[in-house]
């Protein structure tokens, strides 16, 4: 069938980037709105950002801050299950997952547009740096790299972090993901220089449209916005940068979000476009998987 006999496969998505607002609940009644809004605008798909329900408190190490944690199903999958069938949207949510005790997961959940919960992913690649001391909360996922199966399409869902692992994107790509989704917490030191502050998040926006086009497939990234205090260290904390967006299976930025305010982003999808734009670069064709065998090395020491 040519490409002008095929009957295209739109898909209009909508990202919501958010401040923390105090609380779980502020936050929450924050994005009830925001799913109305974009259900209201025809959105089939809503990605929230890494930790949605409360602010990103892995900026120091404290025991107490286990007690966010929650079970799947929990009180959050069930409000975002409740908020999908009444919308009938597919939302692709994140929280801070209790397993068992002293057994957790940053995890995002994927609730279909019928409300069922169709699948998770665990966050595989923990950071453990100042101000991102994510070692000390999670536990590395152990679901591997396998997309959902959802009304709208096999999403392939990652977690911040993963965004900066090509291997990742991939896995997902060569699992049958038809669309990479990111939710992330990502900002800036204020100590940093403008100008390193700048390379940060170009580098952050780069990668990703990188991953799009490496592996022919849509993008959505979704960061949250504003500034975050660090208890333990008066006068710190981090800037996150927003800058959320969607972008094509050619890295084609469609839509993205402002560095410095929340939005609710909204962007329409061709998803067949990836069926062309591979038939024109055949990356997967051309992958020369007899020689990769060094990829499941930590490194390749000369000797």
């Amino acid at each position: 069938m040519s490409v002008q006999q095929r009957a295209a496969r739109r898909l209009k998505v909508a990202l919501v980037q958010e401040q923390h607002q105090g609380d779980g609940a502020a936050n929450q009644a924050r994005i009830l709105q925001h799913l109305e809004a974009a259900a209201a605008a025809g959105c089939q798909l809503v990605l929230l950002q890494e930790l949605h329900q409360g602010p990103y408190f892995c900026q120091q190490e404290c025991a107490a801050e286990f007690d966010r944690a929650e079970s799947i199903p929990g009180p959050t999958t069930e409000g975002l299950a409740r908020a999908a069938h009444q919308h009938g949207l597919v939302i692709v949510g994140s929280l801070f997952e209790r397993r068992a005790a002293g057994l957790y997961h940053n995890t995002a959940v994927v609730l279909d547009a019928d409300g069922r919960l169709a699948g998770c992913y665990r966050k595989m690649h923990i950071p453990d740096d100042p101000g991102y001391y994510e070692k000390y909360y999670f536990t590395p996922g152990d679901l591997g790299f396998r997309p959902v199966e959802t009304v709208v399409g096999r999403l392939g869902v990652l977690v911040c972090w993963d965004q900066w692992f090509p291997e990742a994107a991939r896995l997902m790509a060569l699992a049958g993901a038809e669309l990479l989704l990111y939710p992330t917490a990502i900002g800036w030191d204020p100590a940093d220089t403008p100008q390193e502050q700048a390379h940060q998040r170009e580098a952050w926006i780069t990668v990703q449209r990188g991953h799009a086009i490496a592996n022919g497939l849509p993008l959505l990234a979704c960061n949250r916005v504003g500034f975050e205090a660090e208890a333990s260290a008066p006068g710190g904390g981090s800037q996150f940068w927003g800058s959320s967006f969607v972008c094509g299976p050619q890295g084609e930025l469609l839509a993205q979000a402002p560095q410095d305010a929340p939005a609710l982003l909204m962007a329409e999808i061709d998803l067949d476009r990836s069926e062309d734009v591979r038939r024109s670069w055949p990356f997967l064709r051309d992958r020369r998987i007899d020689a990769y065998g060094d990829l499941g090395r930590r490194f390749c020491d000369s000797a």
